[in-house]
């Protein structure tokens, strides 16, 4: 069963414009700066906000919630100001903490009925609700136990169907699989996907981990120490049009390392002494092959993929 989550826009703004937009963010703790000048737009649909842990995104959802005061910059969501109108933004939001916050000596559905009436429902409609959604997130049998006797896949689910249960707008997803099993991962994953791709929810997926924003998003905002480092469409931000090789060599990584990059390919270490190389348009895998040839090397492995998330992200923070 699952519940009847509306395909809405709802916001009010004219069609095609951003749903969250920051400029010239920048956000300050002591000597520390979280946001650094930070200016992004976030469409409508399934926005990635992707980074390693310490990069500023958990910092970025509070500030557009209004819970951080940035120290200088413009925000605006769903149209709304932050500055004037956190209250009116957060009563439109659907918020997934990284952290539990769930109250001890509460059922599941008494739990999500009750965020649903400090959202504003009316008992009855909140606790209508509270048993949809509970079934749309997979915890309709579990929905009288009390939350602290969860396990933690089953509170990440509890934590979006809190968000869930007021139908909003927009929903902020902060790092939704943390702490899942595979199989838990999984399906949490194809929720999102499913809000985003089939019920018309507009969503920001913050994670570390990049299949899991590669599997339901279609736009990312990277971000590294801070600042932006890339943004675009999905597709775009992947990289141009090209091949990636997987490629291993024979007592000569370091030495095939080096004469890749200074032949001018793009390459990135991996695990093991596997190498990925990006070789643009539609040479092959040929001057590999010359390459290793011509220095007396001997190809192991060569296996073509294709241009990822990751090696985007690689390029987008300069790793090597």
């Amino acid at each position: 069963m699952q519940a009847p989550v509306p395909s809405h826009d709802g916001s009010g703004r004219p069609d095609g414009a951003p749903v969250v937009e920051l400029h010239g963010v920048s956000v300050i703790y002591g000597r520390q700066t979280a946001l650094r000048d930070v200016s992004a737009a976030f469409p409508a649909g399934a926005v990635g906000l992707l980074g390693p842990n310490g990069a500023g995104k958990s910092t970025m959802l509070k500030a557009l919630l209004g819970f951080v005061v940035p120290s200088q910059g413009r925000m605006r969501v769903l149209g709304l100001d932050v500055a004037t109108s956190a209250l009116d933004i957060r009563a439109r939001l659907g918020y997934m903490p990284e952290s539990d916050a769930h109250i001890p000596g509460m059922s599941a559905v008494a739990f999500v009925a009750y965020c649903g009436q400090l959202a504003g429902l009316p008992p009855a409609d909140a606790m209508q609700r509270a048993h949809e959604v509970l079934y749309y997130v997979g915890l309709g049998e579990a929905r009288y136990r009390n939350v602290e006797t969860y396990s933690t896949g089953m509170k990440q689910r509890i934590k979006l169907a809190q968000a869930l249960v007021h139908d909003p707008d927009l929903l902020f997803l902060d790092e939704p699989t943390n702490g899942m099993d595979p199989k838990g991962r999984d399906e949490m994953l194809e929720l999102i996907r499913d809000l985003a791709h089939n019920k018309g929810v507009n969503l920001i997926v913050s994670s570390h981990l990049l299949p899991d924003i590669e599997f339901t998003c279609d736009h990312v905002i990277v971000m590294d120490k801070g600042a932006v480092a890339t943004q675009g469409a999905l597709d775009a931000v992947r990289g141009p049009q090209g091949r990636v090789f997987e490629l291993r060599v024979k007592d000569g990584a370091d030495q095939m390392l080096a004469l890749l990059t200074a032949a001018g390919y793009e390459v990135h270490d991996t695990q093991e002494d596997v190498m990925r190389v990006f070789v643009p348009g539609d040479a092959g895998a040929e001057p590999i092959f010359r390459l290793a040839a011509a220095n007396g090397l001997q190809v192991r492995h060569l296996k073509q993929s294709v241009p990822t998330l990751e090696d985007a992200f690689a390029r987008a923070v300069g790793a090597d």
